[in-house]
């Protein structure tokens, strides 16, 4: 990923504007990810029915008005299926929590929007940025309706969101958060252009933070099927899952590929050696660092190493404890907090 360098960005201070706002971006980006793993958790993600995206944005104000909002959510699936008998104050919890989740990202998306009005018309931002900016934002508008998709898929026969569909909201995010802070971190740290050309790819360890890198997404994809199918709650023992190391009904499902996305101890089987294989990768990639790096990349290896078992014991202790709400939160926050200094280590190393 490339970024102009500070030499066509009118002056530092601009540049500094820039990444402030695209960090406040980053900011809000994963405090909807946060969210939107308490609204799953908490079985709200569905109690909102419809799709407003202007009326939407204004809940129920009136005894009336929750009564008709309530009335539609005992139309559907989940209702008729699970919560048969839900009195309306549990449903306004429940609510509550989708309604923010969605209410935080249009919050978002007019915190992209007008700044970047703002900025392009007052030739802060160079016209060889804009791109950039504008794919990121594409993708944040995508985003919405890739929910919106996703939860449709609960709102048909079972109430349940289609795992595939809330996986690739998942990346989706994360996406948009990984581009937005690469681009707030090449503005911040600029390069002229000879030691743009003169400069490596960080050495050995600069190549294996990408990997690095590239696996703690893989796992956090992974942990986006766990979610949809609750895999969390089978074979919540470790090491071993129940009495085997290998449980035998690993493929049970025919064609076999449909194991790895649909079979729901070979789900969290595939995020146990994920997990186990990042945990691996990134104590070896900080003792790399620790040799041959220093300065800001060594400052990230040591925090990539702290959350990564950080991220390890919070994982053992969600299984074990049957995935109580605070903790499965805590796992899901702490993952994008290692995602977040292993990017902004690859970064450093690409300095080198």
């Amino acid at each position: 990923m490339k970024t102009p360098p500070l030499s066509r960005i009118q002056s530092p201070r601009h540049a500094r504007i820039l990444a402030a706002w695209l960090l406040v971006g980053c900011v809000l980006v994963a405090s909807t990810l946060i969210l939107g793993g308490v609204t799953r958790l908490t079985g709200s993600g569905l109690s909102m029915v419809d799709w407003e995206p202007v009326s939407g944005v204004v809940p129920p104000l009136s005894a009336e008005g929750w009564e008709r909002e309530f009335a539609a959510y005992q139309a559907s699936p989940e209702y008729r299926l699970v919560n048969r008998g839900m009195s309306l104050a549990e449903f306004k919890r429940i609510f509550r929590f989708e309604y923010a989740h969605r209410l935080l990202g249009r919050v978002l998306g007019l915190v992209f929007i007008v700044p970047f009005a703002v900025f392009l018309w007052r030739r802060i931002i160079p016209r060889s940025l804009v791109p950039r900016l504008l794919l990121i934002f594409a993708l944040g508008g995508a985003q919405g309706l890739l929910g919106w998709w996703m939860v449709q898929s609960g709102l048909v026969d079972v109430p349940r969101v289609s795992p595939y569909r809330l996986t690739a909201h998942l990346a989706l995010a994360v996406l948009v958060y990984a581009l937005s802070l690469w681009t707030a971190l090449a503005l911040l740290r600029p390069e002229d252009g000879a030691a743009a050309s003169d400069r490596g790819s960080g050495g050995r360890p600069g190549r294996w933070s990408a990997v690095v890198l590239g696996l703690a997404a893989l796992t956090m994809l992974s942990g986006g099927f766990v979610a949809g199918l609750d895999a969390g709650l089978v074979h919540n023992t470790f090491p071993r899952m129940g009495s085997d190391w290998i449980p035998p009904d690993l493929f049970a499902a025919s064609p076999w590929w449909l194991n790895l996305f649909e079979n729901r101890t070979t789900v969290q089987f595939d995020h146990r050696v994920l997990a186990m294989l990042l945990l691996v990768g990134v104590t070896a990639l900080w003792r790399a660092c620790a040799r041959r790096a220093g300065g800001a990349a060594l400052k990230w290896a040591h925090a990539g190493f702290a959350a990564v078992w950080v991220q390890a014991v919070l994982g053992v202790a969600t299984l074990l404890l049957f995935v109580p709400i605070p903790l499965a939160v805590l796992h899901q926050a702490n993952a994008l907090v290692l995602f977040t200094a292993l990017l902004a280590l690859t970064f450093e190393l690409r300095r080198c």
